[in-house]
Protein backbone atom coordinates (compact mmCIF):
# COMPACT_ATOMS: atom_id res chain seq x y z
CA UNK A 1 0.00 0.00 0.00
CA UNK A 2 2.75 2.53 1.01
CA UNK A 3 4.94 1.53 -2.52
CA UNK A 4 1.63 2.19 -4.25
CA UNK A 5 1.19 5.71 -2.74
CA UNK A 6 4.52 6.48 -3.41
CA UNK A 7 4.31 5.76 -6.78
CA UNK A 8 1.29 7.56 -7.08
CA UNK A 9 2.61 10.72 -5.62
CA UNK A 10 5.61 10.24 -8.01
CA UNK A 11 3.74 10.11 -10.90
CA UNK A 12 1.55 13.12 -10.07
CA UNK A 13 4.76 15.27 -9.38
CA UNK A 14 5.97 13.89 -12.77
CA UNK A 15 2.93 15.13 -14.40
CA UNK A 16 2.87 18.54 -13.35
CA UNK A 17 6.71 19.03 -14.28
CA UNK A 18 5.91 17.64 -17.70
CA UNK A 19 3.06 19.82 -17.98
CA UNK A 20 5.04 22.92 -17.52
CA UNK A 21 7.80 22.24 -20.31
CA UNK A 22 8.30 26.15 -20.36
CA UNK A 23 9.73 26.23 -17.07
CA UNK A 24 12.04 23.47 -17.50
CA UNK A 25 13.59 25.32 -20.40
CA UNK A 26 13.75 28.76 -18.97
CA UNK A 27 15.98 27.12 -15.88
CA UNK A 28 18.40 26.53 -18.50
CA UNK A 29 18.13 28.78 -21.45
CA UNK A 30 20.48 31.49 -20.09
CA UNK A 31 24.27 30.46 -19.80
CA UNK A 32 26.09 30.67 -16.87
CA UNK A 33 28.37 33.38 -17.65
CA UNK A 34 26.46 35.14 -19.91
CA UNK A 35 27.62 38.73 -20.21
CA UNK A 36 31.24 38.26 -18.13
CA UNK A 37 34.38 39.07 -18.85
CA UNK A 38 37.33 36.46 -17.72
CA UNK A 39 41.43 36.75 -18.25
CA UNK A 40 42.99 33.29 -17.73
CA UNK A 41 46.33 33.45 -17.63
CA UNK A 42 48.68 30.26 -18.96
CA UNK A 43 46.06 29.10 -20.64
CA UNK A 44 46.96 28.03 -24.54
CA UNK A 45 47.35 24.19 -23.34
CA UNK A 46 46.99 22.21 -20.63
CA UNK A 47 44.50 22.95 -17.19
CA UNK A 48 44.00 26.51 -18.48
CA UNK A 49 43.40 25.55 -22.27
CA UNK A 50 40.22 23.74 -20.32
CA UNK A 51 39.19 26.35 -18.56
CA UNK A 52 39.02 29.18 -21.02
CA UNK A 53 37.29 26.60 -22.84
CA UNK A 54 34.86 25.91 -20.44
CA UNK A 55 34.39 29.30 -19.56
CA UNK A 56 33.72 30.49 -22.83
CA UNK A 57 31.35 27.81 -23.87
CA UNK A 58 29.41 29.00 -20.44
CA UNK A 59 28.71 32.14 -22.17
CA UNK A 60 31.89 34.43 -21.03
CA UNK A 61 34.21 36.31 -23.12
CA UNK A 62 37.88 35.30 -22.46
CA UNK A 63 40.88 36.50 -23.15
CA UNK A 64 43.66 33.90 -23.31
CA UNK A 65 47.44 34.01 -22.91
CA UNK A 66 50.87 32.64 -23.21
CA UNK A 67 54.64 33.50 -23.13
CA UNK A 68 54.87 32.11 -26.82
CA UNK A 69 53.19 34.09 -29.51
CA UNK A 70 52.97 30.12 -32.09
CA UNK A 71 50.89 28.71 -28.67
CA UNK A 72 48.81 31.94 -28.52
CA UNK A 73 48.22 32.23 -32.42
CA UNK A 74 47.10 27.94 -32.39
CA UNK A 75 44.71 27.87 -29.05
CA UNK A 76 42.76 30.66 -30.15
CA UNK A 77 42.46 29.38 -33.56
CA UNK A 78 41.10 25.81 -31.98
CA UNK A 79 38.81 27.72 -29.87
CA UNK A 80 36.89 30.15 -32.37
CA UNK A 81 36.81 27.49 -34.76
CA UNK A 82 33.98 26.45 -32.23
CA UNK A 83 32.61 29.28 -32.14
CA UNK A 84 33.35 30.63 -28.99
CA UNK A 85 34.16 34.71 -28.03
CA UNK A 86 38.08 34.42 -27.61
CA UNK A 87 41.39 36.71 -28.03
CA UNK A 88 44.70 35.94 -27.37
CA UNK A 89 47.61 37.79 -26.38
CA UNK A 90 51.19 37.38 -25.74
CA UNK A 91 51.97 37.24 -22.09
CA UNK A 92 54.47 36.99 -19.30
CA UNK A 93 52.70 37.56 -15.89
CA UNK A 94 55.99 38.52 -14.59
CA UNK A 95 56.12 41.72 -16.25
CA UNK A 96 53.99 44.57 -14.92
CA UNK A 97 53.78 46.47 -18.14
CA UNK A 98 52.44 42.91 -20.24
CA UNK A 99 50.21 42.45 -17.25
CA UNK A 100 48.65 45.54 -18.39
CA UNK A 101 48.44 45.20 -21.69
CA UNK A 102 46.57 42.11 -21.04
CA UNK A 103 44.02 43.58 -18.47
CA UNK A 104 44.34 46.89 -21.24
CA UNK A 105 42.65 44.26 -23.93
CA UNK A 106 39.95 42.68 -21.83
CA UNK A 107 38.67 46.56 -20.83
CA UNK A 108 39.21 47.55 -24.55
CA UNK A 109 38.01 44.85 -26.58
CA UNK A 110 35.02 43.48 -24.21
CA UNK A 111 34.47 47.02 -22.00
CA UNK A 112 35.32 45.46 -18.30
CA UNK A 113 36.60 42.14 -16.22
CA UNK A 114 34.59 39.77 -14.05
CA UNK A 115 36.78 36.54 -13.51
CA UNK A 116 40.37 36.38 -13.16
CA UNK A 117 41.60 32.74 -13.48
CA UNK A 118 44.97 32.38 -12.18
CA UNK A 119 47.30 29.75 -13.84
CA UNK A 120 50.52 30.60 -14.20
CA UNK A 121 53.28 28.77 -12.86
CA UNK A 122 56.60 26.97 -13.30
CA UNK A 123 58.61 24.52 -11.74
CA UNK A 124 62.49 24.90 -12.83
CA UNK A 125 63.67 22.45 -9.96
CA UNK A 126 63.14 18.73 -9.24
CA UNK A 127 64.73 17.22 -6.25
CA UNK A 128 65.29 18.03 -2.89
CA UNK A 129 64.59 21.06 -1.45
CA UNK A 130 67.53 21.57 0.79
CA UNK A 131 69.22 21.19 -3.17
CA UNK A 132 66.63 23.95 -4.59
CA UNK A 133 69.44 27.04 -5.48
CA UNK A 134 68.06 30.54 -3.97
CA UNK A 135 67.53 31.99 -7.68
CA UNK A 136 65.49 29.31 -8.63
CA UNK A 137 63.54 29.75 -5.27
CA UNK A 138 63.06 33.17 -5.89
CA UNK A 139 61.80 31.98 -9.45
CA UNK A 140 59.32 29.27 -7.99
CA UNK A 141 57.47 32.92 -5.61
CA UNK A 142 57.92 34.91 -7.62
CA UNK A 143 55.79 33.68 -10.29
CA UNK A 144 53.53 31.31 -8.53
CA UNK A 145 52.73 33.55 -5.90
CA UNK A 146 53.80 37.18 -5.98
CA UNK A 147 52.19 37.36 -9.61
CA UNK A 148 49.44 35.31 -8.21
CA UNK A 149 48.68 38.50 -5.84
CA UNK A 150 49.65 41.47 -7.95
CA UNK A 151 47.55 40.27 -10.72
CA UNK A 152 44.51 40.21 -8.52
CA UNK A 153 45.66 43.48 -7.16
CA UNK A 154 45.65 45.12 -10.76
CA UNK A 155 42.14 43.37 -11.63
CA UNK A 156 40.66 44.41 -8.16
CA UNK A 157 39.71 47.56 -9.46
CA UNK A 158 38.29 46.59 -12.78
CA UNK A 159 35.82 43.94 -11.24
CA UNK A 160 34.58 47.19 -8.41
CA UNK A 161 33.59 48.85 -12.06
CA UNK A 162 31.57 46.24 -12.71
CA UNK A 163 29.70 46.01 -9.13
CA UNK A 164 31.87 42.81 -8.21
CA UNK A 165 33.52 40.10 -9.46
CA UNK A 166 35.33 36.65 -8.90
CA UNK A 167 38.88 35.47 -8.69
CA UNK A 168 40.14 31.97 -8.75
CA UNK A 169 43.70 30.86 -8.38
CA UNK A 170 44.95 27.40 -9.58
CA UNK A 171 46.78 25.69 -6.66
CA UNK A 172 47.93 22.24 -6.26
CA UNK A 173 47.23 19.13 -4.24
CA UNK A 174 51.00 19.06 -3.61
CA UNK A 175 50.04 22.39 -1.55
CA UNK A 176 48.23 20.64 0.68
CA UNK A 177 50.64 17.13 1.02
CA UNK A 178 54.37 18.56 -0.56
CA UNK A 179 55.12 16.38 -3.74
CA UNK A 180 57.91 14.21 -3.56
CA UNK A 181 60.82 16.03 -5.36
CA UNK A 182 58.54 19.03 -5.86
CA UNK A 183 59.36 20.96 -2.68
CA UNK A 184 59.49 24.25 -3.48
CA UNK A 185 56.61 24.01 -6.05
CA UNK A 186 54.41 22.77 -3.33
CA UNK A 187 55.23 25.40 -0.97
CA UNK A 188 54.88 27.80 -3.36
CA UNK A 189 51.35 26.40 -3.73
CA UNK A 190 50.73 26.24 0.10
CA UNK A 191 51.07 29.95 0.33
CA UNK A 192 48.08 30.32 -2.49
CA UNK A 193 45.93 28.51 -0.16
CA UNK A 194 46.69 31.41 2.79
CA UNK A 195 46.53 34.06 -0.08
CA UNK A 196 43.46 32.98 -0.76
CA UNK A 197 42.17 33.39 2.49
CA UNK A 198 43.99 36.73 2.63
CA UNK A 199 42.03 38.10 -0.24
CA UNK A 200 38.88 36.94 0.26
CA UNK A 201 38.64 38.39 3.66
CA UNK A 202 39.39 42.04 2.48
CA UNK A 203 37.45 41.95 -0.92
CA UNK A 204 34.25 40.47 0.17
CA UNK A 205 32.91 44.32 0.89
CA UNK A 206 33.74 44.81 -2.99
CA UNK A 207 31.49 41.83 -3.73
CA UNK A 208 34.57 39.92 -5.12
CA UNK A 209 34.63 36.91 -4.00
CA UNK A 210 38.51 34.74 -3.91
CA UNK A 211 38.53 30.70 -4.05
CA UNK A 212 40.73 28.35 -4.96
CA UNK A 213 41.14 25.55 -6.71
CA UNK A 214 43.60 22.15 -5.96
CA UNK A 215 44.36 20.26 -8.86
CA UNK A 216 45.18 16.30 -7.85
CA UNK A 217 47.60 14.52 -11.11
CA UNK A 218 46.27 16.03 -14.23
CA UNK A 219 47.48 14.15 -17.41
CA UNK A 220 49.00 17.56 -19.01
CA UNK A 221 52.28 17.82 -20.25
CA UNK A 222 53.26 19.63 -17.03
CA UNK A 223 52.89 16.70 -15.43
CA UNK A 224 54.14 13.90 -17.90
CA UNK A 225 57.09 13.06 -15.74
CA UNK A 226 54.91 11.74 -13.13
CA UNK A 227 51.53 10.53 -15.06
CA UNK A 228 53.70 8.89 -18.22
CA UNK A 229 56.68 7.02 -16.11
CA UNK A 230 54.80 3.76 -15.45
CA UNK A 231 56.20 2.75 -12.62
CA UNK A 232 55.91 6.03 -10.92
CA UNK A 233 51.99 6.18 -12.54
CA UNK A 234 51.44 2.82 -10.84
CA UNK A 235 52.46 4.11 -7.60
CA UNK A 236 50.78 7.15 -7.48
CA UNK A 237 47.33 5.51 -8.58
CA UNK A 238 47.67 3.60 -5.77
CA UNK A 239 46.53 6.74 -4.06
CA UNK A 240 44.15 7.67 -6.11
CA UNK A 241 40.47 6.27 -5.05
CA UNK A 242 38.78 6.80 -8.78
CA UNK A 243 41.69 4.92 -10.27
CA UNK A 244 42.74 7.39 -12.89
CA UNK A 245 44.71 9.97 -13.62
CA UNK A 246 42.63 13.48 -13.91
CA UNK A 247 42.40 15.46 -17.38
CA UNK A 248 42.37 19.02 -17.90
CA UNK A 249 38.28 19.37 -18.54
CA UNK A 250 38.09 18.18 -14.79
CA UNK A 251 39.04 20.99 -13.85
CA UNK A 252 37.15 23.52 -16.17
CA UNK A 253 33.82 22.70 -14.79
CA UNK A 254 34.60 23.71 -11.56
CA UNK A 255 36.33 26.91 -12.47
CA UNK A 256 33.39 27.72 -14.44
CA UNK A 257 31.03 27.14 -11.45
CA UNK A 258 33.18 29.24 -8.69
CA UNK A 259 33.36 31.87 -11.21
CA UNK A 260 29.34 31.94 -11.42
CA UNK A 261 26.62 33.63 -9.51
CA UNK A 262 26.14 29.74 -8.62
CA UNK A 263 28.53 30.18 -6.61
CA UNK A 264 27.47 33.66 -5.17
CA UNK A 265 27.84 32.29 -1.30
CA UNK A 266 31.32 30.75 -2.01
CA UNK A 267 34.33 32.57 -1.17
CA UNK A 268 37.89 31.30 0.70
CA UNK A 269 37.55 28.35 -0.18
CA UNK A 270 40.32 25.43 -1.18
CA UNK A 271 38.51 23.16 -3.49
CA UNK A 272 40.54 19.76 -3.69
CA UNK A 273 39.72 18.19 -7.45
CA UNK A 274 41.95 15.16 -7.53
CA UNK A 275 39.63 12.03 -7.88
CA UNK A 276 39.56 11.01 -3.59
CA UNK A 277 43.34 11.70 -3.10
CA UNK A 278 43.54 12.80 0.48
CA UNK A 279 44.72 16.06 1.20
CA UNK A 280 46.83 16.77 4.49
CA UNK A 281 47.72 20.04 5.95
Amino acid sequence: MFARRQGTVFNSARKVLISQPCLTKNMHSKPRLEGKVAVVTASTEGIGFAIAKKLAQDGAKVVISSRKEENVLSAEAELKKHGLDITGTVCHVGKAEVRKKLLDIAVQKYGGLDILVSNAAVNPFFGRALDCPEEMWDKIFDINVKTAFLLFKECAPLMEERGGGSAIFISSIGGFQPIPFLGPYSVSKTALLGLTKCLATEAAGDNIRVNCVAPGLIKTKFASALTENESIADKALENIPMNRFGEPDDIGGIVSFLASDEAAYITGENIVVAGGTQSRL
